[in-house]
């Protein structure tokens, strides 16, 4: 079976990057097969391209707690509800029947313009591409390639908001499913739990782990996460609690960073028996004075992403301070790579 790009048409389409897509383009690539983004389709081992065809959206979507506003709501409202919960977007929906999106740049644009009391639907983005509940979790991923947002609202058969689905929910259910799948073609090694954790190790550091999360942009509900995973799995390994703080500091500067101030892209951790590696890579625009950038104090935030706690401008400058060894190669407006390495002392 086929799918194509849904969309809900009402009006001018406004650009979001965090809970909804809104339509963009007047020509979008079709989706026919299972890949992963970047990927032809043709290259994934078996076990991918089978769980990419039996899971659905519906399996990896979160299907509660979904902060909402209706029409009638003003700009105002809709900008403190985000406020208070941390996130850089909300849907209109009333009765399950969604209608519009109300984004970060909706709310700017409503602050600078001076209608920041007008009800919601009369600058909601209403042309927004949604996912459905029973679609294969492979065409879910070439939406994201396809639109490069981080989150899709997702309908049932009765065109009624029943979820929402993020990189990071597709991310996670994938890697707890491949390692459960993998275990039992090895013969029933120990698997993931059901938030995905790791089995705890007995306080020997492992040889050599990685894991890789992705940063969203303005996904500020999110931010943060990585580097508390990256905390657990080093107090897992037994590490000094001296390095993991800082450690953990330089990996949630960075996130914050890709959060905020790029286009989105991934912090990858790296621990081995000599050091541990915080690699953040993000897709833009990048930074024309990285010099400028490092000082304390500089950043290039909105007022709105200062208003919740963010953008102080130590970001670079903390993670540098921290690490043994600090590098990082900018390029405008492809994007910046930022590498940060901690020693680690041998194990007696």
């Amino acid at each position: 079976m086929e799918y194509k790009p849904t969309i809900l048409s009402g009006g001018e389409s406004r650009n979001d990057d965090q809970i909804m897509a809104a339509h963009e383009r007047k020509h979008v690539r079709r989706v026919s097969g299972p890949g992963l983004p970047g990927s032809d389709g043709q290259g994934e081992p078996l076990v991918i391209m089978e769980l990419l065809q039996r899971l659905r959206v519906k399996d990896v979507m979160r299907d509660h707690d979904i902060i909402s506003v209706v029409r009638t709501d003003t700009m105002h409202f809709a900008q403190n509800l985000m406020k208070r919960n941390h996130i850089s977007g909300v849907p209109v929906v009333e009765g399950k029947r969604l209608f519009g999106i109300v984004s970060i740049n909706d709310i700017i644009m409503a602050l600078e313009g001076g209608w920041i009391g007008d009800p919601c639907q009369k600058h909601m983005a209403t042309n927004l591409v949604v996912l459905e509940e029973d679609m294969p979790l492979a065409f879910a991923l070439k939406y994201f390639e396809n639109y490069i947002f981080g989150r899709f609202p997702v309908l049932n058969k009765e065109r009624d908001l029943v979820g929402i689905v993020s990189q990071r929910d597709v991310t996670r259910v994938l890697m707890r499913e491949l390692t459960n799948e993998l275990a039992r073609l090895e013969g029933g090694a120990p698997t993931l739990g059901a938030a995905g954790e790791q089995p705890k190790s007995e306080g020997a550091l492992p040889y050599y782990s990685m894991r890789q999360f992705v940063v969203v942009r303005n996904d500020l509900q999110n931010a943060g996460k990585a580097a508390n995973e990256i905390k657990k799995m080093l107090g897992e390994a037994g590490v000094e609690k001296k390095i993991i703080r800082r450690v953990a500091v330089a990996a949630y500067e960075l996130e914050i960073n890709i959060c905020i101030h790029s286009l989105g892209g991934s912090i990858t951790f790296i621990l081995d028996g000599h050091k541990a590696t915080v690699v953040a890579k993000d897709k833009g625009p990048g930074i024309k004075d990285v010099e400028w950038a490092l000082r304390d104090g500089t950043s290039t935030a909105n007022d709105w992403i200062r208003s919740m706690g963010f953008g102080a401008g130590m970001g670079l400058s903390n993670s540098k301070r921290v690490a043994d060894f600090f590098d990082i190669k900018s390029t405008v407006p492809t994007g910046t790579t930022v590498l940060c390495e901690f020693n680690l002392p041998e194990k007696k």
